[in-house]
């Protein structure tokens, strides 16, 4: 598969957006022609430091993640190689032994709340979108998704938030949202916004297809 025919879609936007539900209308409607990559896989390993230490880094900054290594495995994907990504848990605070072997596939989803941080990593990305959620909204979601999904505590995750999360979103996620080509207020409750994205996707499929069969 050529650089042409691989299209690169970034979905940014705060803690509890609804970028994951965007990215699961995409996989529902266009299957194994979507791939997707998280970034919070590539948070740096901390296997030399302690629990209580992991706990309290502070994971909402840019610095925490190998964006570099995410970059690199773009270009390996662009050139129609399939690459190695690491997989990281949130329960432990950290990298596990385990990978996913992620192919190079039509459509690429690039999803991560501090993708558009890096003008590099936006390079990579044909289309850029940003998921615009109201905090209160999102600071609910992210109450019950990490209560309920990644064992935290509720005053774990409400320290976090006021500490950490609230801040860099203020510093840095916010900000970034003016790379992006389209901002989605709602998420994927915005039907209209939605389905734009859904042609552009279909539009590409159908003209890399004719262009394999031609």
């Amino acid at each position: 598969m050529s650089e042409n025919q691989i299209m690169i879609i970034g979905i940014a936007g705060g803690t509890g957006s609804g970028k994951t539900t965007i990215t699961r209308r995409l996989i529902q409607s266009f299957g194994s022609e979507v791939s997707v990559i998280h970034h919070d896989n590539y948070y740096k390993e901390h296997h030399d430091m302690p629990f209580e230490e992991r706990a309290k880094l502070n994971y909402d900054h840019p610095n925490a993640f190998d964006t570099e290594l995410l970059i690199e495995a773009l270009r390996e994907l662009k050139r129609g190689h399939s690459i190695t990504c690491p997989v990281y848990d949130y329960a432990i605070h950290d990298r596990t032994d385990k990978t996913l072997v992620v192919h190079p596939t039509r459509v690429i989803v690039v999803e991560g709340i501090l993708i558009y941080e890096s003008k590099e990593l936006c390079e990579q990305m044909d289309i850029k979108l940003y998921v615009d959620t109201d905090a209160d909204v999102r600071i609910l979601r992210r109450i019950v998704r990490d209560v309920r999904d990644r064992g935290r505590s509720l005053d774990s995750v409400i320290n976090q938030y006021l500490s950490t999360v609230k801040p860099m979103h203020e510093q840095f996620v916010e900000p970034s949202k003016r790379r992006a080509d389209i901002i989605i207020p709602e998420g994927g409750h915005n039907r209209v916004a939605l389905e734009m994205v859904m042609e552009r996707v279909r539009a590409h499929l159908n003209r890399t297809r004719e262009g394999a069969h031609g």
